[in-house]
């Protein structure tokens, strides 16, 4: 099945290319001129995955991501960028960028970063648990609708979170070292998917933080461990 992709770049030339190369592969690339132009864009039709320059003019990258993710937390993104500020690349991740790809690069890294999202999108989705709900604490998680919820209050959770806190459950009350949450999540151990992972940790502790008897606790260059008391 034919893929869509919601292209923001505003350098002309360079996004032209991009388009062609990436229909080579059997993409459907939608092209947005910039950030304002994208978010409209994206708010009429649907797509897989998006893939947005950070410096655009009307509205950046980081800004419509996070308009989007808000939004539609399960849409997976990359970012493209000419400048290779730390800073930048700890803002995608916080936004919960998929990857980050520094200007100038080859269009067939783009190609294959773009296939290894989609493909580890898929494995997660069917590999989602088929009960609706289930207690963790003082918490139901519904892992199928993607929420966390304690007493009214309803946490909406991204695909790479919930597959993330089910095997948390999976492994809770023991010692989960790290390459093997970057191995099963992320389907890489590299630097990026590293950093990834301990923003969505952080992510998820802060979701149960309202729970006294659950804790994520981290053993440093080793892993972590997920406690339900």
């Amino acid at each position: 099945m034919t893929k869509r992709i919601l292209l923001a770049e505003d350098d002309f030339d360079f996004a032209a290319v991009l388009k062609q190369y990436l229909e080579l592969y059997d993409y459907q690339v939608i092209w947005a001129k910039d950030g304002e132009e994208a978010l409209s864009v994206f708010q009429k039709e649907t797509f897989d995955i998006c893939v947005f320059d950070v410096m655009m003019p009307k509205m950046d990258g980081f800004t419509v991501a996070g308009k989007i993710s808000h939004s539609h937390p399960e849409i997976p993104f990359i970012f493209l960028t000419a400048r290779k500020l730390k800073e930048d690349k700890i803002k995608g991740l916080q936004l919960g960028a998929d990857d980050y790809i520094v200007k100038p690069f080859e269009a067939d890294e783009l190609v294959l970063r773009l296939n290894n999202i989609l493909k580890r999108s898929r494995q997660k989705t069917n590999t989602i648990n088929p009960l609706e709900e289930m207690a963790v604490g003082k918490y139901i998680f519904n892992a199928s609708r993607l929420e966390l919820k304690l007493d009214s209050h309803i946490q909406r959770l991204t695909e790479k979170e919930v597959s993330l806190i089910l095997f948390l459950l999976k492994n809770k009350n023991q010692l989960i070292r790290r390459h093997e949450v970057l191995q099963a999540i992320w389907g890489d151990d590299d630097f990026f998917s590293g950093r990834s992972m301990d923003v969505f940790i952080s992510r998820i502790r802060k979701y149960f933080s309202n729970d006294p008897n659950i804790s994520i606790e981290s053993i440093r260059n080793i892993g972590l461990e997920f406690k339900i008391r």
